[in-house]
């Protein structure tokens, strides 16, 4: 099966050796997506605005080798402070509401960027 790749635009992935996306056949993977913003500008300063950000991102690499949220079929969520879970779980509804993935427990852990409340990981199953 062909394997196609969508590149990472982060300042981590050429060192680390990582793209956004990998489908190989039916299955994509899409890697743990944080707010990266054009020119490093700052991201939102809300959990929602970066949950928004991070979930646009990762589905614009689902586009990219031909899937869609609807095709989600997990998800998985780091973020820095537990009291942003009500807006991460919002914006993660307004987006997949009707499509229901199964989603791994929210885990707290600190990450890279200070600026960064969280990350979000997709993995997706397209039904040709």
């Amino acid at each position: 099966m062909e394997r196609q790749t969508v590149p990472a635009v982060s300042p981590f992935a050429e060192a680390a050796g990582y793209c956004r996306a990998v489908r190989i056949g039916p299955h994509v993977w899409v890697a743990g997506t944080a707010p990266i913003m054009p020119d490093d500008a700052d991201p939102p300063p809300d959990a929602y605005g970066q949950t928004r950000r991070c979930l646009e991102i990762a589905t614009a690499a689902l586009t990219e080798v031909g899937a869609s949220a609807a095709d989600v079929v997990r998800t998985r969520i780091v973020l820095v402070r537990a009291d942003d879970f009500a807006e991460i779980a919002r914006a993660h509804g307004d987006v997949f509401h009707d499509v229901l993935p199964v989603n791994t427990s929210y885990v707290i852990a600190a990450l890279l960027d200070p600026r960064w409340l969280l990350e979000v990981e997709l993995e997706a199953f397209v039904r040709d």
